[in-house]
């Protein structure tokens, strides 16, 4: 199992941020997937899943209205769009599969500062 995470970046307040995770050896689209986030001096929290249709997904309080994860079942690719950012945001991004406890396989994360 792989899970290798892109587009973190430096962005302004109220800038976006698209985040793409791609996934290789296991059946994609029979997984719930996830977006979690570590800040310095916190613990990881879950920011979104989503069920392995995408019909369904779920949101953290704190991003709801602002983040949206989609997935491509034959791309092996589930995203995080980011809009509206804060520099509260500002974290480590990880990709899981699944989550919660049935999470197990994490990406290696990618960065996410927002500055002015």
């Amino acid at each position: 199992v792989q899970l290798v995470e892109s587009g973190g970046g430096l962005v302004q307040p109220g800038g976006s941020l698209k985040l793409s995770c791609a996934a290789s050896g296991f059946t994609f689209s029979g997984y719930d997937m996830s977006w979690y986030r570590q800040a310095p001096g916190k613990e990881r929290e879950l920011v979104a899943a989503i069920f392995p249709a995408g019909i369904s997904t779920n949101y953290a309080d704190s991003v709801k209205g602002r983040f949206t994860i989609t997935r491509d079942n034959a791309k092996k690719t589930v995203y995080l769009q980011m809009n509206n950012l804060k520099p509260e945001d500002t974290a480590v991004y990880y990709c899981r599969r699944g989550f919660g406890f049935r999470g197990d396989y994490w990406g290696q994360g990618t960065q996410v500062t927002v500055s002015s």
